[in-house]
């Protein structure tokens, strides 16, 4: 089992900067994917980014390449979101995934059926 909490979300004007925070417990950090997904109000829930349990890895939605960077830090056990010129289309809740049933080095996945474990979501509102 594996326990998320996220941090971070806030207030920003477009093309202001946020950086969002997950901390991970549970079963060993390191070996797993991680990713973050959102849901925007009337909206479907969309992939965000992911990174490999190494950290060698990482993956984008194409609305948020170039924009936001993903990391972790595995001696911390967290995983974080780095969001660059925000737009008010990203404004959302955003939440924090786990892929713990796959490998240190598997490619990060998109697919929110490969989460296992969720956090509680933090919201982040772009205004314009």
């Amino acid at each position: 089992q594996v326990q998320l909490v996220e941090s971070g979300g806030g207030l920003v004007q477009a093309g202001g900067s946020l950086r969002l925070s997950c901390a991970a417990s549970g079963r060993t950090f390191r070996r797993y994917p991680m990713g973050w997904f959102r849901r925007a109000p009337g909206k479907e829930r969309e992939f965000v980014a992911a990174i490999s349990g190494s950290g060698g890895s990482t993956n984008y939605a194409d609305s948020v390449k170039g924009r936001f960077t993903i990391s972790r830090d595995n001696a911390k056990n967290t995983v974080a979101l780095q969001m660059s010129s925000l737009k008010p289309e990203d404004t959302a809740v955003y939440y924090c995934a786990a892929a713990p049933y796959y490998s240190e080095t598997y490619y990060p996945p998109r697919s929110s059926a490969a989460f296992g474990s969720w956090g509680q979501g933090t919201q982040v509102t772009v205004s314009s």
